[in-house]
């Protein structure tokens, strides 16, 4: 087996509640600034341990989600040895196959790979998402009549394939990188737990 891996989703965009991309219609605006943070709570690449990292992309998407040709900064957190570094890229650039690499197949362009000092956090169900000084994000999911959490089920896109995902809305998102400039309040947040292997 290749991968075997456990862990969070938190994710923020540029989109008005809810995320049209979701469904596969086209972002609010005719186009997506989005960050996706998955959290390895525990997992292998090829017998290489990447439990308790992170991998997160602040992307650019310039039309329907579904027609890819993203273009991504690439964040995976500084205390990943080179090993476990290189481990993450293979999954998430699809090298390695499984349901991640359909999401892969997506991105078009990827300008920078960094290593950073993130800090991915949930509680209850808030979760703060800080990425070095270039990105920060606090978000909360829609709770419904009964209390639970609003979640989507098998929608034609996903970041977390197999699992629901839990839809509400970041108090703040804000991007900072070369191409990226964002700062927005209450605006598209999902969140959710995954589990790949392949």
């Amino acid at each position: 087996m290749a991968y075997q891996l456990e862990g969070r989703l938190l994710e923020v965009c540029t989109c008005n509640t809810l995320c049209p991309c979701w469904v596969g219609e086209d972002p609010d605006g005719g186009r997506c600034t989005g960050v996706l943070a998955w959290h390895v709570d525990k997992g292998t690449i090829n017998a290489t341990d990447v439990s308790g990292h992170t991998l997160v992309i602040l992307t650019f998407i310039p039309g329907n989600i579904l027609k890819g040709n993203w273009r991504v900064r690439v964040y995976i957190d500084d205390g990943a040895t080179p090993e476990q570094k290189d481990a993450l890229l293979n999954v998430w650039t699809g090298k390695l196959g499984g349901p991640v690499a359909d999401l892969a197949k997506l991105v078009g362009q990827i300008d920078a790979v960094e290593q950073a000092p993130i800090t991915f956090e949930v509680k209850g169900v808030n979760g703060s998402l800080r990425v070095g000084t270039a990105i920060s994000a606090d978000l909360a999911p829609f709770l419904g009549a009964t209390g639970k959490q609003t979640a989507l089920y098998d929608t034609i896109f996903t970041t977390i394939p197999g699992s629901p995902a839990y839809v509400g809305k970041a108090s703040r998102y804000q991007a900072k990188a070369p191409g990226f400039d964002v700062d927005l309040r209450d605006h598209n947040a999902v969140s959710g737990s995954f589990r790949f292997q392949a």
